[in-house]
């Protein structure tokens, strides 16, 4: 059985392929968006995400144009608390609960701090891991 495939059959099905994925991207963005915004009540994300099951393509274009500035907003706000976490070299930063956790138990025997303090720090340590 032979194919006969040419160049445009090849092109045109991984181009489909390709707007296909930026669509799946831009839906899931959007739908991430909508849980994020906290000053979107529960109603209106109910009734976008209704249109975005049920006339998916349309309802993304008229999200991004009607809500596009408070969405890109809300992502650089987002990108902002990773950069408490992330370095200026792109490394995550050293802070290890374990090492803590090992500081505040090292602690434990010690007799610059009192009982209670000790407690405070493990139960800092606890929390935060």
């Amino acid at each position: 059985m032979a194919f006969d495939t040419n160049f445009w059959d090849v092109f045109s099905g991984l181009f489909g392929f390709f707007v296909f994925i930026a669509y799946l991207v831009a839906l899931f963005s959007v739908i991430a968006d909508l849980f994020r915004d906290t000053t979107l009540a529960g109603w209106a994300k109910a009734v976008w995400l209704l249109f975005l099951i049920f006339v998916p393509f349309i309802t993304v274009l008229v999200y991004l144009i009607a809500r596009g500035h408070g969405f890109a907003q809300r992502e650089n706000a987002r990108r902002g608390v990773y950069h408490e976490y992330v370095d200026d070299h792109g490394d995550v930063s050293d802070y290890n609960p374990n090492d803590e956790v090992a500081r505040a138990q090292g602690l434990g025997g010690d007799p610059t701090i009192s009982g209670a303090q000790y407690d405070a720090v493990q139960r800092d340590s606890m929390r935060e891991g």
